[in-house]
Parts: C-alpha cells; sequence; structure tokens
C-alpha cells in the first residue's frame, strides 16, 4: 500500500470545512464503505476458489444491474459461456442449471461492487451539500471515488484474461492487481477514518512502532505472494505442514527460468515463499505484542495486540486450508480474513503514529 502514516494529515473537529463540518460522521460513513469493501474481497474468494468468475462474459457496468429476466437471454448467455476454455475443458456439459448456479455468484460479486459505488458516492454528495467534509479531505474522497471505478475496470480487465484460447482461469498477475488494489483502497478508506476519529495519536513509542510497520509490511507482503498461490493454485498442492513432500525447502524451487518467474509461476517456490513469508510476519507480529506489555492499557495496547492475534489466528487458518486442500468455505473464509489482519495492522500503526510535528 503506497502511503506512508506521516503523509496523513491530522484531521480534527478543530479544522472544519464549514459551520456544519461532521468529521465523526464522516468517519462512520467511510467505516460501513470499508466494511463493504470486506464482504466484496470474500465474495471475490468464493468466486475464483468456484470457478465462477468467467461465467459472465460481458462487461456492461449499468445493463449488466439486472440479471436475464427471459429464458431467451439466459441462453445467450449460456452460449456465449461455452465458448470458452474453461466450459470446454472443465464445464463441458453441466448443462443451464450448472451455468446458472456459477452465474448467480459472479452476479452477486459484480452487484456488490456496484452497491458499493453507490454507497460512496450517494452519502459524499450529501456530506458534500450540507459542508460536513473536513477541510483538505475533499481532494482524497474525490481520489478515492476515482480509484473504486477504476477497480471496477481492473476487474474486467482480470476477467477478460480467462477468455484466452489457452486459459481456463484469469491471469494471476491480473488476480494479484485486483486484491492488491481492493486491500489499497480498504486501507486508504480505513486510515481516513481513523484519523477522523481519533485526530491525536494514542501514545508515542518509536521503537514499538518500527516493530508494527515490519510487521505490516511483513504480513502485506505475504498476502501477495497468497495471490499468487491462487492465481496458480498452488494450495491444491504440498498438503502438508510444516515440511513439503518430506523436505523444508521443495524440489523444484528454482525449476524456472529467468529465475524471477519462479517466485510468481513456479508453485513449488510460490507455496514456499507464501509459508516463509507468513512464519516471519508471525514472528514479527509477536514480539511487537511482547513489547506492546510496557504500553500503559488503552487503545494502542489493545490495537497491537489484536494484530498480534489476527496474524496468528490467519496464520493457523492457513494451515488448516492447505491441509484440508482449500475447500471453498477455508479458502474463503482465509482470504476475508486477511483484510482482519490489514485493519488491525492498520489500527495499531495508526495508535502509535508521531505526534504532528515530531520525529517520524
Amino acid at each position: 500500500m503506497p502511503f506512508d502514516a506521516r503523509s496523513v494529515p491530522a484531521l480534527s473537529p478543530a479544522t472544519p470545512r464549514g459551520t456544519s463540518a461532521n468529521p465523526r460522521a464522516v468517519a462512520w460513513w467511510l467505516l460501513s464503505v470499508a466494511g463493504l469493501i470486506w464482504i466484496m474481497v470474500a465474495l471475490g474468494g468464493a468466486t475464483r476458489l468456484t470457478g465462477s468468475g468467467l461465467s459472465i462474459m460481458e462487461w456492461a457496468p449499468l445493463a449488466g444491474t439486472l440479471p436475464p429476466l427471459s429464458q431467451a437471454e439466459w441462453q445467450r448467455l449460456y452460449d456465449l459461456y461455452r465458448t470458452i476454455p474453461q466450459y470446454q475443458l472443465q464445464n463441458a456439459g453441466f448443462g443451464m442449471e450448472g451455468f446458472q448456479r456459477i452465474f448467480w455468484l459472479e452476479w452477486a460479486h459484480r452487484f456488490w461492487g456496484r452497491l458499493i459505488g453507490l454507497a460512496y458516492l450517494l452519502p459524499f454528495i450529501w456530506f458534500w451539500w450540507r459542508g460536513a467534509i473536513p477541510r483538505g479531505l475533499m481532494p482524497r474522497l474525490v481520489l478515492l471515488f476515482a480509484l473504486g471505478g477504476m477497480q471496477g475496470a481492473i476487474g474486467w480487465f482480470m476477467v477478460a484474461s480467462g477468455f484466452d484460447a489457452d486459459r481456463t482461469a484469469v491471469s494471476p498477475y491480473r488476480l494479484v492487481l485486483h486484491l492488491s488494489m481492493a486491500f489499497i483502497l480498504f486501507g486508504v478508506i480505513l486510515w481516513t477514518a481513523l484519523g477522523l476519529l481519533r485526530p491525536a495519536p494514542a501514545v508515542t513509542d518509536q521503537g514499538l512502532r518500527r516493530q508494527v510497520i515490519a510487521a505490516f509490511w511483513l504480513a502485506a507482503l505475504t498476502m501477495l505472494a497468497g495471490g499468487f498461490v491462487a492465481g496458480i493454485r498452488a494450495g491444491f498442492s504440498y498438503n502438508s505442514f510444516p515440511l513439503m513432500d518430506g523436505q523444508v525447502i521443495p524440489a523444484g524451487y528454482l525449476d524456472l527460468a529467468p529465475f524471477w518467474r519462479n517466485w510468481t509461476a513456479n508453485v513449488a517456490a510460490v507455496q514456499f515463499n507464501h509459508r516463509l513469508l507468513a512464519s516471519l510476519t508471525l514472528l514479527a507480529a509477536l514480539g511487537a505484542a511482547f513489547a506492546a506489555r510496557r504500553l500503559p492499557a488503552g487503545f494502542a495496547r489493545k490495537a497491537v495486540w489484536t494484530m498480534a492475534a489476527a496474524i496468528l489466528a490467519q496464520y493457523a487458518l492457513g494451515i488448516v486450508t492447505l491441509l484440508h486442500v482449500v475447500p471453498v468455505s477455508l479458502g474463503t473464509l482465509h482470504q476475508a480474513l486477511a483484510v482482519g489482519v490489514l485493519a488491525a495492522g492498520l489500527c495499531a500503526w495508526h495508535a502509535l503514529r508521531p505526534q504532528p510535528g515530531g520525529k517520524p
């Protein structure tokens, strides 16, 4: 996530845009949008794991709001789907009933994206009209709306990659791009809301802050690696823990050339890297939690401990998901909990940020 806590201006009720400025109401609206994005990420996980994402082969931002309303329209969409490799190689002959089953999940995923757009735009217009948006926040809110629209285009860019003649799923690179943008949007919206609700740092502890930041970025790298695990279905291999086929470093770790392709296209390397980053993240988070004992009781200490607990839960869930060969339920939950880790890490980081004008 390309933003630095030090670059976020301190926002408070003392810096209103107008006499009706209401930072807390704006913050709760943003938190609601962040919650909708959280659900969207979970829906995206279920869509990917069930292979539903390629069932709708048209990008119709307005017309696609309604599902098919006639048997002829259902047949047209089914005939389109039957032209792509995923149907021909994986789902041939599963009939209209099978198509409708995957269609509804993808339609719900896209509909939820449209709902997020409305949940953002309509209150934004209302708050702007009422003068409730704090001074200096408007450019960021406009940018977030633009990025949300871009995310829809990235989603279609990802889906379209699955129509190629040699593919039965979307490009893992485009999948990671789409997932990363969702995390960025969620993170910036959450950080902005926290700035409105808690304009002053909870406590200043530079050493602990550095530990929390290290754990946060390790978690972000783990999520990025997890995107490639999902993209090349690496979780369906090496379903043992802690060893991989009886080895610490699996055979074939460096089989691909050039070297960097192992990190994104080699099943053994991609899964090993995800495990390694997850383990380093957990160690960093536990270290931060231990160090947080010296903080006074309050929000900052609770935030650091919650971050560590979320990472520990995600680590355990990842192991269980792997051992059970990635069932849809556990895989979806694992992707959803990643957003919880992101949220907990940002709350801890935000609570420990330096005083305005102080040392970084």
